[in-house]
């Protein structure tokens, strides 16, 4: 087994003022996805610049597709911006709740360099939870890992669903 890779640096994180207002744009895209009849979970991608390349919510329900999770979506739309590559070095992808296996397994893939989460998943999570394939170092990726931005209003806008679905 190989010890783990550290991330190649480009550049400092961003600050804690600049990753708290990009979780307020991922946010505002979860608030959008009881719309659809799906858990409020929102994601952006933003350029090395600082400029949103893709966005998504939550759309499982409303597409009847499991892969529309808010992640995969704002890759997707990221790519498309890009217009010429599906790699998304250098970017960060800001989600309000930790990855799943699956997002994190395109995340790895996308070439993703950070992700800033809020609510820890514990019963899903895939960046430091339940499992950490975000940092596997078996992989050919690594991803920087920043939880916990704005966690208590991630954390709400999940509970304040659940609640409003069993009627509490």
């Amino acid at each position: 087994m190989s010890s783990p890779r550290q991330p190649a640096p480009n550049g400092p994180p961003p600050s804690d003022a600049q990753a708290r207002a990009w979780m307020g744009l991922a946010l505002d895209e979860a608030r959008r996805a009881p719309a659809a009849g799906d858990v409020p979970i929102g994601a952006v991608v933003v350029s090395p610049e600082g400029h949103v390349l893709g966005a998504g919510y939550n759309q499982r329900e409303r597409d009847g597709d499991p892969t529309a999770h808010a992640e995969v979506i704002a890759l997707r739309d990221a790519v498309r911006a890009m217009g010429d590559s599906w790699r998304l070095e250098d970017c960060t992808l800001v989600v309000t709740l930790e990855p799943c296996a699956m997002c994190a397994g395109a995340i790895v893939l996308s070439r993703v360099r950070r992700v800033i989460f809020g609510a820890w998943d514990e019963k899903a999570g895939a960046a430091g939870s339940v499992f950490d394939v975000l940092r596997e170092p078996r992989l050919n990726h690594f991803v920087e890992v920043i939880p916990r931005v704005r966690e208590d209003e991630c954390a709400e806008l999940l509970r304040g669903f659940f609640r409003g679905l069993r009627g509490a």
